[in-house]
């Protein structure tokens, strides 16, 4: 039995080794600028005076309408959260057996009577509460990667910044109706549906916050103490 549990030890500590995060790499094709070679080739020129290739649009405002402009996201991003809780519960038992009588005399063994009491409490109380808040402020500029039928536009991009400790990076992705792209070509996050915002880094400072496997063993549900 020793030996079965030392190795159900061992595979569980394996699988919280297994699930240790592998850190970020720039360059993620996801996330990559739409390439020239995927945009729409210009018309070749046909010498009349009227180009459709080299064609400036000079009633247009600017703003992002094709895949492969660029959009720059406002970063402006507030949560706050509390929460709290409290739990008592209290449970007492108690079980008495008297001693049986025969012909109006009790029983008993050795002139002790045949009687029992059994009784048991037990009580619990917890509490807990959180408080989190977080905000996140910066400008990261995208590119359109698709145009749905109704217009909204697919928009993703990251940005990595190598730093003296380490790299920090923001990705975003999320929907953008053109009606929220504004004169200067910019639209706030909270305006992105389905959005998708990361922002974190790697390097020493990062790791240094973030808790050991064998730490997270100790509070995960499978250390049975």
């Amino acid at each position: 039995m020793r030996a079965l549990a030392k190795v159900g030890l061992l595979m569980s500590i394996l699988g919280l080794v297994g699930c240790v995060n592998k850190a970020p790499k720039p360059d993620n094709p996801y996330y990559a600028p739409i390439q020239p070679a995927q945009m729409q080739q210009p018309k070749p020129v046909d010498g009349a005076i009227y180009q459709a290739g080299a064609g400036m649009d000079l009633y247009g405002d600017g703003r992002a309408s094709r895949i492969g402009d660029i959009i720059t996201v406002v970063l402006t991003e507030r949560t706050q959260s509390s929460k709290s809780s409290s739990v008592e519960t209290d449970k007492s038992t108690s079980v008495a057996i008297q001693a049986p009588t025969v012909l109006g005399q009790e029983l008993s063994v050795l002139g002790n009577p045949l009687s029992a009491s059994m009784g048991s409490n037990s009580d619990f109380a917890g509490e807990g509460s959180a408080d989190m808040s977080n905000s996140l402020d910066g400008n990261i500029t995208v590119t359109v990667h698709q145009i749905l039928p109704n217009g909204t536009m697919l928009v993703r991009g990251e940005k990595w910044l190598t730093l003296n400790q380490g790299d920090e990076y923001i990705r975003v992705s999320g929907l953008v109706r053109p009606q929220d792209i504004g004169p200067d070509n910019t639209v706030e996050s909270t305006r992105l549906a389905d959005a998708r915002i990361t922002y974190s880094g790697t390097g020493a400072t990062h790791d240094s916050n973030v808790m050991g496997w064998l730490a997270r063993f100790f509070i995960s549900p499978l250390w049975p103490f």
